[in-house]
């Protein structure tokens, strides 16, 4: 998807993206805070270290990473400039929002690159996760969050979903390759969103769920060597 059609997309992108997941039973901001309490888990409360937000869009990742990291500096990159220019003051007083890669640093601690890959063409992908990568400080570390193609209520989502339109779903083994080709090492593999609204009592059991390839997206946790 080109930079414009993004753009198109981002005045009504959270109504949107409600659209699409209305099957679940949650609105968008469900799945975007459901990644930064994994973000958060994995890094720690007092992680005072810097994040860049890949693929951020307007913001909303950002604005809850900042939200369960509050000692941490959010940096966020996007190819559409327009979906930049919404990203809340606040987010871009405590860090750089840009479209330009020459903006961003080369010693993040943590990257977190969510629902993006699927947008890249399949020849563009190792691209993109070999520059996230070479802007990782030493151990840093990368978050890839990715639809799980195995579910049938994944593909109902990005059936539905209007910029969706142009996904092609990757499978964890293809995103683990690309972390191997940027240099990265796969640490763990967890799938994430296993219930819906009505079963939400089930939800403290879905850490126990991670090795069940049955969730709605998957994460994969990659350390620079």
């Amino acid at each position: 998807m080109t930079p414009a059609k993004f753009d198109e997309y981002s005045t009504n992108y959270t109504q949107l993206v409600d659209q699409s997941v209305s099957i679940s039973g949650e609105a968008a901001e469900y799945f975007s805070e459901y990644k930064a309490r994994y973000l958060a888990r994995l890094a720690g409360r007092d992680f005072a270290g810097r994040v860049l937000d890949y693929g951020c869009g307007v913001g909303v990742l950002s604005r809850f990473i900042k939200t369960h990291l509050p000692y941490a500096s959010v940096d966020g990159f996007d190819v559409a400039s327009g979906s930049i220019e919404k990203v809340l003051p606040e987010l871009k007083k405590q860090g750089c929002f840009s479209s330009d890669l020459a903006g961003l640093r080369r010693d993040y601690q943590l990257a977190v690159i969510a629902n993006v890959l699927h947008h890249v063409v399949p020849r563009d992908r190792q691209a993109v996760m070999a520059e996230i990568a070479g802007r990782l400080a030493s151990r840093g570390r990368v978050v890839v969050f990715e639809h799980n193609p195995l579910n049938p209520l994944t593909q109902w989502s990005v059936k539905h979903c209007r910029f969706d339109d142009d996904a092609i779903l990757l499978h964890p083994g293809e995103a683990s390759r690309y972390l191997a080709g940027a240099g990265l090492k796969k640490v763990r593999r967890d799938y994430v969103v296993f219930f819906p609204k009505f079963l939400a009592w089930l939800r403290p059991a879905e850490p126990m769920l991670a090795w069940l390839p049955a969730g709605a997206q998957y994460a994969l946790l990659g350390e620079k060597l």
